[in-house]
Parts: C-alpha cells; sequence; structure tokens
C-alpha cells in the first residue's frame, strides 16, 4: 500500500454530520467521549457515541467548521449517518441546537511526497494529522497514516469533482479504507453497533476517549474498564489471503485454528486490496502473537497480524 500512486476516490460510505445551535459544543460535549468544548479551531479529533451500557452506536471525525466555529461537521459511516443523527436529536430537548446530515460529498485524497494529481485538486501543503484546512476547494481533514511519507486527506465539499468510471471508483474506495485499516482507525458501522466499547477499538489509544471531561452516555463503564485495568480484548490489524468481496465482513467470526470450539474474535471493519482482505479484528489481548488466526470458519484464509502504527500493551491481559 505504501507504493499505491496518487489518487483521489470519492468515499460514498461516509457522511456528513452537522451541529448547529448556540449550545451546539455543550450539547455534543455531554455526548461523546471526546472534550468537544476544549476542541481547538484547525483541529479534527476522533470520538465516539456509546448505549448507557458504554458500547458505541457510533465513531466520528469531528472538526469545528472553519467558516462558523460555532458549528462543528463530523464524519461517520453512511449507513449509521441519519439514525445518529435522529437519536442524538432525542435528546437536544431544549438545548439551542440541530443536528442533520448534510448533502456534501467525501472525497478521499492520498500521495506520496513529491508525487502530483491529476485535474484540479489542490490538498493543502504537508500537515500532521488531524489537522484542518478550509480552501476554496473545500475543507480538508488530515487523515491518519501508516507510513509517514504518505499524505491523506479528507475532503468536503459541495463542488463538482471529476470522477472515475464506478469500476475504478470502487478500487480507489477499497485502497483508502484499506489505508484506513493500516492506520488503526476503526469506524462504526450498521453491522456493528452496540456491539464494542471504545477501549476494544483502540479508541483510548488513539485520543479518542477523554477520560477527564465529564459524563456522556456510557462513561461510568468506559471509565470503570480504564482505571480497574479490567481490558481483555483489544482491535489488531490483519491481512488474509483472499480476495473476495468484503462488504459483508463487517462483524463477522474469526477463529483460532487450535482452538475451533468457538469464535475468538470478530471483524471491525474489512477492505478487499491488492488481492488480499485488509482487517481490523477484536482480539483476545492474550492471544495476539500464539493464534493462528481464520477468516469466518476454521477452515477459512489465513489471517496474519501487522504491526499498527501505535502500541498495544498486551501486559492489560494479565
Amino acid at each position: 500500500m505504501n507504493n499505491s500512486p496518487a489518487f483521489a476516490a470519492p468515499l460514498a460510505d461516509l457522511s456528513v454530520l452537522r451541529a448547529t445551535g448556540a449550545d451546539a459544543a455543550e450539547f455534543l460535549h455531554g455526548q461523546l467521549t471526546q472534550d468537544i468544548t476544549g476542541l481547538p479551531p484547525g483541529q479534527a479529533r476522533l470520538a465516539g457515541y456509546c448505549t448507557p451500557k458504554g458500547r458505541l452506536l457510533g465513531t466520528l471525525v469531528i472538526w469545528r467548521d472553519p467558516a462558523n466555529p460555532a458549528d462543528f461537521v463530523a464524519l461517520v459511516k453512511a449507513d449509521i449517518a441519519e439514525a445518529l443523527a435522529k437519536r442524538l436529536s432525542m435528546f437536544i430537548l431544549r438545548t439551542k441546537a440541530k443536528l442533520a446530515v448534510e448533502p456534501l460529498a467525501v472525497w478521499g485524497v492520498q500521495f506520496q511526497a513529491g508525487e502530483t494529481l491529476a485535474g484540479s485538486l489542490a490538498p493543502p501543503a504537508g500537515a500532521a494529522p488531524w489537522s484542518v484546512v478550509h480552501t476554496d476547494q473545500g475543507t480538508w481533514v488530515s487523515a491518519p497514516r501508516a507510513d509517514t511519507g504518505l499524505q491523506r486527506w479528507w475532503l468536503v465539499t459541495g463542488q463538482e469533482i471529476s470522477a472515475q468510471d464506478d469500476g475504478q471508483a470502487s478500487e480507489l474506495q477499497a485502497a483508502w479504507q484499506a489505508a484506513d485499516i493500516a492506520a488503526g482507525l476503526p469506524w462504526t458501522q450498521a453491522a456493528t453497533q452496540d456491539v464494542f466499547i471504545p477501549q476494544t477499538l483502540n479508541l483510548d489509544l488513539i485520543e479518542g476517549v477523554n477520560f477527564t471531561k465529564g459524563c456522556y452516555p456510557g462513561q461510568e463503564v468506559v471509565a470503570r474498564s480504564h482505571y480497574r485495568g479490567t481490558i481483555k480484548r483489544r482491535m489488531a490489524y490483519g491481512v488474509a489471503d483472499s480476495a473476495e468481496s468484503a462488504e459483508s465482513l463487517a462483524g463477522s467470526d474469526i477463529f483460532d485454528a487450535a482452538r475451533p470450539e468457538s469464535p475468538s474474535g470478530r471483524v471491525v471493519n474489512a477492505a478487499a486490496h491488492d488481492g488480499r482482505t485488509h482487517l481490523l479484528l477484536e482480539v483476545h489481548l492474550a492471544d495476539l502473537g500464539t493464534a493462528e488466526y481464520r477468516l469466518g470458519s476454521v477452515d477459512g484464509p489465513h489471517i496474519g497480524i501487522q504491526p499498527l502504527p501505535y502500541s498495544i500493551d498486551t501486559a492489560e491481559a494479565g
């Protein structure tokens, strides 16, 4: 994936949420795992939205609108966007805030240092992940990456951009998704709602949870797991030698060939790219380094565990 040529991919799997109103910051602060009131302009953050039992209903990349810092804009998976906006809106009550899904396009723009992009796209100069820059073309958000020599940007725009044919667009979206997976960036989608707590998806390791910000739905469960050191499962990155469709893999089981009696974990996200299936996996910490993971069944494709760009403390397993 490090040798992927420069490309711009329409990301049909992502939607844009907007929160407006005088109380938008305070409302979101009381609902999400992230410190929203303290979110500085020009910076995006990962955040989670949980049930009262601490299980994720959504993960969001969120930032202040550069054109109106009182508004907040977030990227979420398209298959949960409307339901997420509706559920959050149920708790607004008398708060001066409003949430809606915006009809904006999301593009993934990727290139190595020194590469140029075809067409008129003009990404900002190199910036650290999670930086937000607004230009005439739209809002650019620097995405995390496994390769430090790679530039990856989400572009949120209302402008028309020349697109590839449908087949190529699908391939490029999968390439972008595979790069998200290699970066260890988890996305909650419909198949995995109400399944994982934030720590299972490593949100605490990539600054997606603030443990000092105060209450939000599920905060007691999330904090208890953190302070008592009871995290037994984490998210790992794996690659399977399989080029089959990855669209239906989220939430499916994985197995350890040495212990075939029951599943050993679940798929969080999947993308088929370069003849392989890239996977984020929920696994038992104690099994990492010893399990022989298989996709879908004990006889399924072998899953080779790959390094993430951040550390996981296997000592948490006890």
